[in-house]
């Protein structure tokens, strides 16, 4: 990995989701001061997707970009690529008025420099620091799998390889909810990174811990996304229980309720120990909590820098809420 120690990544970025208008929808203003915050607070990298928003989360991280003057890094994926809607209904893929654009999964070599040249028009950027390739995997593709691997492989993952040797971007990887796909790839080719969503948690890890092991031996840098498992670990009292992007089920509510109970007894904040957590693994390089206001920026950033006793984590593998070989905060 040639180029692996020119980009380091604060220990907590921001997950530009919400800034696509997830589940609801938030002003231009709100993105700007969301970003704002995030830099005021030490986020500095942002990651982003033409798929959020349909190009309305890039278009706003854009807009932030071409005013700042500090240091900002990027991340953004390709994979699918932007078609005008024009009279064409636009589908609901969970975002609040999107652009008006139609996502359409694009694998191919040409598919990826089209992709990539779209996000570069919305970022304003020439070149980012990460670019990863989103969403293949058999829980999205089903059937079709097999086949979206093989072209990943062969020309997916080569041309994002040519973009990073033509300086387009400094590390390539992954942004992907599961972890076969990840072992698939990295059984074939090298990458520098995984963007890796809800899958290494404080709330579920047991299978995940030996995989970020192994990217710990070889050199992987892993990105934790989803570190609240969609909301679950961070909900405020009486708020909505979501995880895994839909309704929670009951083991994962209870599951919560017992980590919340332990957590309460230290006075720590369920949130807090959920990004520490994430953190403390050493394959993991950077965790992406996702914020849809300068006010939720703030109270991310209060959360990492939560005082937690050594005692919590004790008792937590004590009663088996966590994993007795999961790494945890010193």
């Amino acid at each position: 990995m040639s180029q692996m120690e020119s980009l380091t990544l604060p220990d907590y970025g921001l997950g530009a989701a919400g800034l696509g208008n997830l589940y609801s929808e938030i002003s231009d203003e709100t993105a700007h001061q969301t970003l704002q915050a995030a830099q005021q607070q030490g986020m500095t990298y942002i990651d982003t997707a033409p798929y959020y928003g349909h190009g309305l989360s890039e278009q706003r991280v854009g807009a932030f970009l071409s005013e700042t003057s500090g240091q900002v890094m990027v991340s953004t994926k390709v994979g699918r690529r932007l078609l005008p809607a024009g009279d064409t209904a636009i589908p609901d893929n969970g975002f609040a008025s999107p652009a008006p654009f139609i996502p359409e999964f694009d694998y191919s070599s040409a598919g990826i420099r089209a992709s990539f040249e779209g996000s570069q028009k919305r970022l304003g950027v020439e070149a980012v620091d990460i670019l990863l390739l989103h969403d293949i995997g058999e829980l999205t593709h089903g059937d079709a799998h097999e086949t979206i691997l093989r072209q990943a492989l062969e020309e997916s993952l080569p041309e994002m390889a040519a973009l990073k040797a033509e300086g387009k971007t400094r590390w390539i990887g992954l942004g992907v909810n599961e972890i076969a796909v990840c072992e698939q790839v990295l059984e074939k080719t090298d990458l520098d990174c995984l963007l890796l969503a809800g899958r290494y948690t404080l709330l579920e890890h047991e299978t995940s811990l030996p995989f970020l092991d192994e990217c710990h031996r070889r050199g992987v840098r892993v990105i934790i996304g989803g570190a609240f498992n969609s909301g679950l670990l961070a909900a405020p009292e009486g708020g909505p229980l979501r995880y895994d992007y839909a309704v929670a089920p009951e083991w994962a509510v209870r599951r919560a309720a017992e980590l919340k109970a332990v957590c309460a007894r230290y006075g720590v904040p369920l949130a807090a120990a959920a990004l520490q957590f994430c953190r403390a693994h050493p394959a993991v390089t950077s965790v992406i909590p996702g914020a849809r206001s300068a006010d939720e920026v703030r109270q991310i950033s209060g959360w990492t820098a939560t005082r937690i006793e050594p005692a919590l984590w004790a008792e937590l593998k004590e009663r088996q809420l966590i994993s007795t070989d999961a790494p945890v905060p010193a």
